[in-house]
């Protein structure tokens, strides 16, 4: 209660939150606002049929099953962001853009908004497309995807316009903001089938150890999260004028997880992509390649899951953490790691330490993926095959960042108070 007491008298955090509150509200309406011409309660059922389409629906907040204008949802931006860093390793140029500081982060933020748009048009004119056997209209079939591919791509635009304002006016990270408010829109939906499962004969004991692996996940995600290696560092004494400075003691703090939640979200969103453009592939070989093998259950899927979560894990800690800087600053300040010479050897020291805990945060994602499969398989209790440990970490993830930013804000307007 003192927590949220605090954050009603800060009338600045309070804008804040309202603001984003505002921005998820008109989000979740717009969800709920179709295009017309399909046939909603046959397109409902044949998103019931499989847990791929579920996990594709998780991520644009129930708004793909109802064909709804944000059915994209933020997912375009986050490919396109993808893309963009992955540019940037190959190609020098946009490398530079980005060194140059504010102005080329903006450049750069433009090049992803285009990118965006691009890979919102594809996905729209694949989606519109792929429900040809739902459009319920009696216009000619051009017009109908003309109008849906332009309200599917408006939509996105304004999706990603909605995780831009809410990252510079309201609090958190706008895609992960939108992206966590879409899967706790579909909690309900997910209660409802186990409950319809359990009336159907289901094992009560299978739903409780399901919501047990749940929570013992809940509670592992949160240990994670808040790990961290403590690097010492000294400080040496130098004199300046007729003052001492230095001397003392400090660590560099270094999370288990680099990239949070990212790692996960780069590599569901990889691993959509093919899901999506297989259902609009008649070819007999295909389907039966992605029906049988390409599963959200299936083995392949959740190889190619693990693969691509170490390779984000480990692309994403390379483009955040820079060593060469971080051992720079600390010569430059007159420091050093305890036991380590400066310069070179720092670099190596700090690179060895990043590179371990990147491959056991990378091993821990991987884990936090799959089990809810391996789980559900187990126990039968399928219902919440389409959520899993994607979405679980996103909520922890999301909840916890959201957290340590009020927290701050709160503690940078006290140290204001006392000033």
């Amino acid at each position: 209660m003192n927590g949220f007491a605090s954050i009603l008298k800060i009338p600045e955090l309070r804008k804040k939150i309202l603001f984003t509150l505002f921005i998820l509200v008109i989000y979740r309406l717009g969800s709920h606002i179709p295009i017309s011409g399909v046939d909603l309660d046959a397109l409902g059922k044949y998103f019931n049929q499989g847990a791929v389409l579920g996990f594709l629906n998780l991520f644009s907040g129930g708004g793909l099953k109802r064909f709804s204008i944000f059915a994209l949802g933020i997912l375009p931006y986050i490919n396109a962001s993808i893309m963009m860093q992955l540019l940037m390793v190959i190609w020098p140029g946009l490398k530079e853009l980005a060194e140059e500081g504010m102005s080329g982060r903006k450049q750069i933020a433009q090049y992803t908004r285009y990118l965006a748009i691009g890979i919102a048009i594809m996905q729209g004119v694949f989606m519109s497309i792929g429900f040809k056997a739902f459009v319920a209209t009696d216009g000619p079939f051009w017009l109908f995807v003309l109008y849906s591919v332009v309200s599917l791509v408006a939509g996105a635009c304004l999706v990603m316009w909605f995780g831009e304002v809410i990252t510079e006016n309201g609090i958190g990270n706008g895609a992960s903001m939108l992206i966590f408010i879409g899967i706790i829109a579909q909690m309900p939906f997910y209660i409802k089938n186990t409950y319809i499962l359990v009336k159907g004969g289901a094992s009560i004991f299978g739903v409780l150890v399901l919501i047990a692996v749940f929570l013992a996940m809940v509670v592992s995600i949160v240990f994670v999260q808040e790990a961290q290696r403590k690097v010492p560092v000294q400080y040496a004494k130098r004199v300046v004028g007729r003052k001492l400075y230095g001397g003392q003691n400090t660590y560099i703090p270094l999370r288990l997880i680099q990239g949070g939640v990212m790692p996960i979200i780069f590599a569901s969103a990889v691993l959509q992509f093919p899901m999506m453009f297989s259902r609009y592939i008649n070819i007999e070989a295909v389907q039966t390649f992605f029906s049988v093998y390409y599963k959200y259950d299936g083995v392949l899927y959740n190889m190619l899951y693990c693969l691509l979560i170490f390779f984000f894990a480990y692309f994403y800690t390379a483009i955040t953490f820079n060593p060469q800087e971080l051992s720079d600053n600390i010569k430059k300040y007159g420091g050093f790691i305890m036991g380590v010479r400066p310069g070179k050897s720092t670099v190596i020291y700090l690179e060895k330490i990043i590179s371990k805990l990147t491959l056991v945060g990378a091993f821990f994602l991987a884990v936090v993926a799959i089990v809810p499969v391996f789980t559900a398989n187990v126990t039968n209790v399928t219902s919440f095959m389409g959520l899993g440990g994607t979405a679980l970490l996103i909520i922890v993830g999301v909840a916890m960042d959201l957290v340590k930013q009020i927290e701050t804000f709160i503690i940078s307007k006290r140290y204001e108070g006392m000033l």
